[in-house]
């Protein structure tokens, strides 16, 4: 889902901010799953739905308009122009999207260690 960007920076600088997004987004799904599902799922299948809802949420519309440009045939310069218009920063996309991919599994990560240290 796109998220209002305009705030963002450009580069790294964005890249790590929708990082830590990602990685709010990861623990807040892994801590609602955990609540939700008790003992009833595996470590592994909480660690894997909550990633993937994590990504679903924080990282999917950067993650389209990566695969978009990669594969869809824009047959003109001018539906570039507009599909390039409605991205925020379209040179640092790779990049946002490798820092979402691990926000997401650093802030479920984190989440499933504190999971841990809680139950002890």
């Amino acid at each position: 889902m796109h998220y209002d960007q305009s705030w963002m920076g450009y580069g790294w600088v964005g890249g790590l901010q929708a990082g830590a997004i990602a990685m709010l987004v990861g623990a807040l799904v892994f801590a609602l799953l955990r609540w939700r599902t008790g003992s009833a799922w595996s470590h592994g299948a909480q660690l894997g739905w909550a990633w993937l809802l994590a990504l679903a949420l924080a990282a999917s519309g950067d993650l389209w308009d990566l695969f978009y440009f990669n594969f869809a045939q824009l047959q003109s310069l001018q539906l570039l122009r507009a599909k390039l218009a409605t991205v925020h920063d379209p040179d640092g996309i790779g990049t946002r999207v490798l820092c979402e991919l691990l926000g997401a599994a650093l802030g479920v990560y984190a989440a499933w260690l504190l999971a841990r240290w809680r139950r002890r």
